[in-house]
């Protein structure tokens, strides 16, 4: 498929994984005379640097830039998503949704230094991830060509792929028997496609799971720790201060030792379609669970209801890969005058997969033990819950008396 366009420089974003290593020959083919400029943005996967380097350079790559992403994902993209309550369908942490911005403001940033003419992705024409990138790069850098080798080349799955790396001597670290998809970073790892393409299959955890084990294997005694939070961020484990980034690599394998973070769902892309999926999650949903416990004592019942509402909104937005629109800015500027008194700490006990709360302090807490009492107090005078039950009620009470009356005419 050589094209007659006249490209003379590409940036790729590139994973070292099966399709962007397929995708740096593949390019140099069909683009023929193009340079290719290769892009790893770390977002936590812990790839070797030197080793992606050298893989790239051997591809064909003319240079490979490794962005270092992992405090600006946490800071910028998980900590308003864990701030919001962000869920896709009530499940999904959206690690895959969330970095896609951040990537893609990295790839902008490389094309604009390397005055590129075009940025290419790996991303399939069947998924996500594509519109999370394009958008992104739409909202930064309009003018700029995109290149979706899935949506044109002849490679029509995974096997392909295989074959053709195997063809072009591109060294693969994985096989056709181990081929799962799996996108990985320091708030999640996913594993799609083979035998989880069916969902009438088990997961075949012990073959699949990386971050931690299954709640069966995790130890018969619980785990008891402490996160601190300020104004709705973690900052303090077990009283010890550290950066985001360290509790949640610190989450990570706590949650995993004890079976913490594991799903298995099936959910609707924004394509259309319905796939399946496994996700580890350990971290995050400690964090999760630590940051909602927190809001029940510190944040008022309506502004704690209407956030509720707004998190399912947000996680749409985020799925759907509009990070970078006004809507967003504006529901995250919502958000944070919210968790101005979110602060304090929240003690869980953890549990061969199970996250249970385990005592909750905070300076701005709404919780008055004296008034939620069953004995008697000084601020609560129960006498007063007739007259509101009768105004709150009266609606209920005029319509009940009209259709007796209505009744008594018949």
């Amino acid at each position: 498929m050589k094209t007659n366009q006249n490209l003379k420089k590409i940036v790729l974003a590139y994973s070292g994984g099966l399709d962007t290593s397929v995708m740096i020959p593949w390019l140099k083919e069909n683009y023929p005379g193009c340079e290719i400029v290769a892009m790893v943005g770390d977002v936590g996967q812990k790839d070797e640097a030197e080793k992606l380097k050298t893989k790239a350079l051997k591809s064909g790559a003319s240079k490979i830039y490794i962005e270092d992403l992992q405090k600006e994902f946490v800071e910028e993209y998980i900590l308003p998503a864990l701030q919001v309550g962000a869920k896709y369908e009530n499940e999904y942490l959206l690690g895959t949704a969330l970095a896609r911005p951040v990537i893609a403001k990295a790839l902008v940033k490389i094309a604009k230094q390397e005055h590129a003419d075009a940025i290419c992705h790996g991303c399939t024409g069947k998924g996500n991830d594509q519109v999370r990138f394009e958008l992104t790069i739409k909202a930064l850098m309009p003018e700029i060509k995109v290149i979706a080798p899935w949506r044109t080349w002849e490679l029509k799955s995974r096997e392909d792929e295989i074959a053709y790396a195997e063809k072009h001597q591109v060294p693969l670290e994985i096989t056709r028997e181990t081929n799962y998809s799996k996108d990985k970073n320091i708030w999640h790892l996913s594993h799609e496609g083979l035998d989880l393409e069916n969902p009438a299959n088990e997961p075949q955890y012990d073959k699949i799971l990386e971050l931690g084990v299954t709640p069966e294997k995790a130890p018969d005694e619980p785990t008891y720790l402490t996160l601190s939070f300020e104004k709705g961020k973690p900052v303090a484990l077990d009283g010890k201060q550290m950066s985001m980034v360290a509790i949640i690599e610190a989450l990570n394998e706590i949650g995993g030792k004890n079976g913490i973070g594991i799903l298995d769902m099936v959910e609707n892309r924004l394509v259309g379609m319905k796939s399946r999926g496994v996700y580890e999650t350990p971290g995050g949903s400690i964090l999760y669970k630590a940051h909602a416990l927190l809001e029940t004592i510190c944040l008022d019942k309506d502004t704690m209801q209407y956030k509720q509402k707004l998190s399912h909104d947000f996680a749409n937005q985020v799925y759907n890969g509009k990070w970078e629109t006004t809507l967003t800015k504006a529901m995250l500027a919502f958000v944070e005058e919210t968790q101005k008194t979110v602060t304090g700490n929240i003690q869980l006990k953890l549990y061969k997969g199970n996250i249970f709360a385990a005592g909750m302090t905070s300076p701005y807490s709404l919780y008055s033990e004296q008034t939620a009492s069953f004995g008697e107090d000084d601020e609560y005078n129960q006498m007063d819950s007739q007259g509101f039950i009768n105004l709150f009620g009266l609606p209920i009470k005029v319509k009940a008396e009209m259709e007796q009356k209505m009744k008594g005419e018949k």
